[in-house]
């Protein structure tokens, strides 16, 4: 089994730890916001390893909408290259753990309709993307 290596982000590696050993019940929400997060459980790209992201809750259906923004930095986070290499990754939401396949979503009334459910889910994402020149990548995992 490979190896699980925390990140190097002291609030990221915290909130796993909590929301994990709570067994979902705890560190549910992004810090002080109150809005629900998942944690992304994915292979590295390089090392093969496993690693873990909490990201904003978008859920759509069954699927669950991924949006790579950074808070808006010039550069996509890893995890998206990550998703890139493997789609296979592994969704806790809360107490439920799904397994789950990611597509990057590229039709633009595909995107356009995942981006509105993501930034009425978290309204930052909107200033996020103009802070940046890139577009924001966004993924859909959608049940196996």
């Amino acid at each position: 089994m490979p190896e699980y290596i925390p990140s190097t982000r002291d609030w990221v590696r915290e909130q796993v730890d909590l929301y994990e050993s709570s067994g979902g019940t705890e560190g549910t929400t992004l810090r002080d916001t109150g809005l629900p997060v998942i944690i992304v459980t994915n292979r590295g790209n390089k090392t093969g390893a496993i690693r873990k992201t909490p990201l904003m809750r978008v859920k759509v259906g069954d699927a669950y909408v991924l949006v790579g923004s950074q808070g808006g930095a010039p550069r996509n986070p890893v995890w998206v290259y990550n998703l890139r290499a493997d789609a296979d990754v592994e969704i806790r939401d809360e107490m439920a753990v799904y397994s789950m396949r990611v597509r990057e979503v590229t039709d633009s009334d595909e995107r356009a309709r995942l981006w509105a459910a993501s930034v009425e889910a978290f309204p930052p994402y909107e200033e996020y993307q103009g802070r940046t020149s890139r577009t924001i990548p966004v993924f859909v995992a959608e049940p196996v």
